[in-house]
């Protein structure tokens, strides 16, 4: 059994290791390009920013989604899979309205 044991802690380790890469990755996306946007528009080079905000921050919760989810892989508790669980909801919902707001934004594009 202490193979198990040391196998199971390992497990631990790589996904923890995993989820906080997937949690940065996303955090850095977001924090990229809102640094860039926001330069982009006080520079006057400012062609779309809402819609290429949109995208950077549907990529980056979409990182974010990937870490939540692996997360439940190693919950041991019921309290903790459902905390995971309605962040997976909230940051699921907030992309589908990201994406929402991509296309309406392609739609007011294409009308002008």
């Amino acid at each position: 059994m202490p193979f198990l044991s040391q196998l199971e802690s390992i497990f631990h380790a790589g996904v923890g290791a995993m989820v906080l890469l997937l949690e940065s990755m996303g955090a850095v996306v977001i924090f990229l390009a809102a640094a860039r946007d926001f330069i982009w528009y006080f520079s006057g080079r400012a062609v779309n920013i809402r819609l290429d905000l949109a995208r950077a921050l549907a990529l980056g919760l979409e990182f974010k989604l990937g870490g939540e989810i692996l997360r439940t892989v190693v919950a041991r508790e019921l309290q903790e899979m459902l905390a995971v669980g309605a962040i997976i909801l909230l940051r699921g919902a907030l992309s589908l309205l990201i994406h929402w707001e991509i296309s309406h934004i392609q739609q007011d594009e294409s009308k002008s």
